[in-house]
């Protein structure tokens, strides 16, 4: 509270998630209260041979929208943020001018165009060393190689490019005029020394691209200095309010489901694209490189991650397909698998619509359904690729157990893991416990909350764990016979191994 006592003059902060599909705004309490959000969607760009771009303007115009409703609609003075923080989309590829303006459109984490570029890193660096230096595969997926290939097919705008940036970081750069990222973002670059806590000098050299590109790297609760005056009158904050430096919306689903150490246990993120992690002092590397590790927005911690490219992605997809267009599909679309059987009979879901990451690193790779029949319905379909999300990401957690970390229950956030079907679909998959989280599809903007504060002086790091998200409710536990589950999940791997040929043709 203020020194009056009033609670409608007390500070907040304001956490913003770039996303794929929108910006979500959020205004929370020094002490993780969630006073109210809002969501200002924009378009992806999706186009043949791989092509995923969005524009940075488009990014602006959402924040400044968000702001401006979500303070108007509350009543809340713009005085009173104290701080605002992000939380972005990872992995991409964003090019402008001296002056900070877009040179072309963002090349998003869903790309994969830039696979001749990768082949050519891995060739020159090989691709255990890559996986040593960076904790990543080279895959096209990442920034570096976006990077590349903007140079080799967009010569015009590379010319006229000066710094390289993912997303929160070109809405910092407006902000503040400072071009810079933190470790957690610059972790999913391809192009950082993890255990240098720096830019490598060795895959900058082998990509060819010059080093002043390349922005500085901070932490995450960096306090980047006041919102500039003219940008503060678009954004609709107040010039009082500082920026913090944020993190990738990976290590920020992690703080924000209350993930901050071992200790803490695993969680899975159900967004468009999805992902199981947990928290360690170290780099997993994995003998068979299924996993990736990223830089936790906490410093001294990492998040060793097995992520794929179409989770929630997926479910969007069939709910889209099945009802174009009805603002209840997703819905229809699970009380249409409520009472609907997949694997159970006989039908599976390859979930590669953008190509596939963790575990097969398969840029060619396609969604299948496998064994349709005439019996199936629109519940089988729907049903089918929740299983097949579930399944994907079971492998990822086998990756982790083979590697002596095993999990007796997982913490689910996202959008999808609010739904009672998919969290007992789940558990089924995983054979665990699937905890739901307090903060749901809250909680990267609570970790981006919890940055804001930690920034400004309004939360202490001993503190982070009262402020984050907690589970809620009864854990589900599963129910399948696990011998029946091993059976579907070895069925389901199978169908990829017979498929992966065709898609390599």
């Amino acid at each position: 509270m203020s020194a009056s006592g009033r609670a409608d003059e007390a500070p907040l902060v304001l956490a913003h998630d770039l996303g794929t599909t929108g910006d979500k705004a959020t205004l929370v309490t020094p002490t993780g209260e969630v006073v109210a959000s809002v969501t200002v969607a924009y378009p992806v760009d999706f186009g043949a041979d791989g092509k995923a771009e969005q524009h940075p303007d488009d990014w602006w115009n959402a924040f400044c929208r968000a702001n401006r409703l979500l303070l108007a609609k509350h009543g809340v003075a713009p005085e009173r943020v104290a701080a605002v923080s992000f939380s972005g989309q990872m992995m991409g590829a964003v090019l402008t001018d001296a002056a900070g303006r877009p040179t072309r459109p963002a090349i998003i984490w869903a790309d994969t165009r830039a696979e001749s570029q990768c082949a050519r890193l891995i060739e020159r660096v090989g691709m255990a060393e890559v996986y040593r230096i960076t904790g990543h595969r080279a895959n096209p997926t990442y920034s570096l190689a976006k990077l590349m290939w903007v140079r080799d097919n967009d010569p015009e705008a590379f010319a006229g490019s000066r710094r390289f940036s993912t997303a929160k970081d070109v809405i910092l750069q407006r902000l503040t005029g400072m071009h810079v990222t933190d470790h957690s973002d610059a972790s999913g670059t391809n192009a950082y020394d993890q255990l240098r806590a720096a830019w490598s000098d060795e895959l900058l050299s082998a990509s060819g691209l010059p080093r002043r590109l390349f922005p500085e790297i901070v932490a995450s609760t960096t306090d980047l200095g006041a919102v500039r005056g003219a940008a503060a009158a678009e954004a609709g904050l107040a010039a009082t309010t500082r920026v913090i430096a944020g993190g990738g919306d990976g290590p920020m689903g992690a703080l924000g489901a209350g993930i901050v150490d071992r200790a803490s246990g695993a969680y899975a993120y159900l967004g468009s694209s999805s992902w199981v992690s947990f928290a360690d002092i170290a780099p997993l590397h994995d003998p068979q490189m299924r996993s990736m590790t990223y830089n936790h927005v906490i410093p001294g911690q990492f998040v060793p991650t097995a992520t794929m490219q179409a989770g929630g992605a997926s479910l969007d997809w069939i709910a889209s397909v099945l009802r174009p267009g009805a603002d209840d599909r997703f819905e229809q679309a699970l009380a249409a698998a409520e009472t609907s059987e997949a694997s159970a009979d006989g039908l599976y879901f390859l979930p590669h619509l953008l190509g596939e990451r963790s575990p097969y690193w398969n840029p060619h790779a396609r969604a299948v359904f496998a064994g349709l029949t005439m019996a199936h319905d629109q519940g089988n379909l729907v049903r089918a690729v929740i299983e097949g999300v579930a399944y994907n990401l079971r492998t990822g957690l086998v990756a982790f157990a083979e590697s002596g970390h095993r999990f007796a229950a997982i913490a689910a956030i996202g959008g999808a893991a609010k739904s009672p079907l998919v969290a007992r679909i789940l558990a089924d998959a995983w054979q665990l416990r699937v905890r739901p989280n307090s903060m749901g599809d809250h909680a990267t903007s609570l970790g981006a909350a919890a940055i804001a504060a930690m920034g400004v002086g309004l939360l202490d790091r001993a503190d982070v764990r009262s402020f984050v998200g907690k589970p809620s409710g009864d854990a589900v536990e599963p129910v399948l016979d696990a011998t029946i589950n091993a059976e579907r999940y070895d069925t389901f791997m199978d169908a990829y191994r017979r498929m992966e040929g065709w898609f390599d043709r």
